[in-house]
């Protein structure tokens, strides 16, 4: 048991680095034949609320797959026996365990509902140094994995197509039926059934075949968002470019970022930054954000010490290489001995991506909505031993099973009283663009 208990610990080194950029495209083209890789990168976004700048998790020891039937109560069972730092993702569908609710829409990906791993190897990146958190009976492969990595970054960019083939790209909603849905929404939040609703549409491939790392690096390359994310678990791949924080838990603190309010970038300087004024000015988008702002408080309140949960940024407009976004940031302070999964299972899903009042709207989009969103709207992100977290929101992100060789990205909108089906329909293009481009090979 001792020894055991001796191989579970893990050995630390550190490396001083010169060029950072290049020991990320080396660390990804190293971690490429593994089966377990998670990928978490900032891109060097400016942020007050960051732990490291990217960061590298590969070769699981143990793993927990399940679906969403008592999802929250395995996990917070597997990270207690671990007791280890985990990497993983919760889809959306997840909803299922918290409320009385279900999810019926075509999935044609068949991700797992929850799935986590206890990686043997991590490393992570910061400013100019390399950090490597081993297990002990994978410890003595630190030097030598340096070295590859090194060597990978000496030999730079891997000479591959981007695409082994073009998809030919589907709307699983086509514009009329997206205005009607649309309307029938409108409807609900005019009976007073809800008062906003996050409604998503999905674009997919079939009998596809991509590169999933080429396919990350062009659509990170063209958006460069504060918390890109690459995964592969087998033949199952997600790759994200999503600017979206869902949830973080550092000590006794928690902090959401949620996102609603969208405008275009335009290549001229002045018309740009018109476009932010009008955005910060926007008297609907606004009302999006501050509906979600309060729903988030309401969600953090059930688990922060009381009057602790207070709004830090409100309706700040952040700049992105694709879009505009109106981020909000509420935070609040646990006890101690606060378990993090009581803090995920208040809060999940994210009120960004369901609506207000939450279950209400989530049974609507169920019915309206024409597949299981699955991964996407969920949230991919890691434990630490220590129990604190942090997770995204899985947005502007491309799904992609190997072996039904079937690709697909979801985008959605935030539909109130002020919304109009021609806009919401125009904004979601302006989202689906990057990951467009990066398929289509344009």
């Amino acid at each position: 048991m001792e020894k055991q208990q001796e191989q579970m610990k893990r050995s630390t080194k550190i490396y001083h680095i010169e060029n950072p950029e290049k020991i990320k495209n080396a660390l990804l083209i190293w971690a490429r034949e593994e089966e377990e890789v998670a990928w978490l990168d900032s891109n060097d976004y400016a942020q007050k609320h960051s732990s490291f700048d990217a960061v590298l998790a590969v070769d699981g020891l143990t793993a927990l797959q399940t679906d969403y039937h008592q999802a929250f109560d395995e996990l917070a069972e597997y990270r207690k026996t671990t007791g280890d730092w985990l990497f993983g993702y919760l889809t959306y569908d997840l909803k299922n365990d918290l409320e009385n609710l279900q999810s019926g829409n075509h999935d044609s990906l068949g991700f797992p509902e929850l799935y986590f791993f206890q990686p043997k190897k991590i490393i992570m990146l910061k400013g100019h140094e390399l950090q490597f958190l081993y297990l002990a009976m994978v410890d003595d492969e630190i030097t030598y994995d340096f070295d590859a990595i090194q060597r990978c970054a000496e030999v730079g960019q891997e000479q591959v197509d981007s695409l082994r083939s073009v998809p030919k790209i589907h709307m699983r909603i086509h514009k009329d039926a997206y205005h009607e849905k649309v309307r029938s929404l409108l409807h609900h939040i005019h009976r007073g059934d809800i008062y906003e609703a996050n409604f998503c549409q999905e674009f997919y491939a079939e009998d596809t075949e991509i590169d999933p790392l080429k396919t990350y690096q062009r659509l990170n390359a063209i958006s460069k968002p504060p918390f890109a994310t690459y995964m592969r678990l087998r033949d199952r791949y997600l790759i994200s470019a999503s600017p979206e924080r869902y949830l973080r838990k550092k000590g006794e603190q928690i902090l959401s970022q949620p996102i609603k309010g969208t405008a275009r970038r335009a290549s001229n300087a002045a018309e740009d930054l018109m476009l932010v004024e009008a955005l910060g000015r926007d008297l609907k988008e606004r009302s999006e954000n501050v509906m979600i702002v309060d729903l988030v408080r309401n969600d953090l309140s059930r688990v922060a010490v009381k009057g602790s949960v207070e709004v830090e940024e409100l309706c700040r407009i952040y700049t992105f290489e694709q879009v505009h976004q109106m981020i909000s940031t509420v935070k609040g302070r646990v006890l101690k001995d606060t378990d993090p999964l009581d803090i995920i299972r208040a809060t999940f899903p994210m009120g960004s991506m369901t609506g207000a009042p939450k279950i209400s709207a989530m049974k609507i989009i169920e019915e309206l909505e024409e597949t299981k969103r699955g991964l996407y709207s969920g949230a991919v992100g890691y434990f630490t031993p220590e129990g604190d977290f942090d997770f995204n929101v899985i947005i502007r992100s491309i799904l992609y099973n190997a072996a039904k060789r079937y690709v697909s990205f979801s985008v959605g909108s935030a539909i109130t009283a002020r919304a109009t089906p021609e806009n919401e329909y125009e904004e979601c293009l302006v989202k689906a663009k990057a990951m467009r481009e990066v398929l289509e090979g344009e």
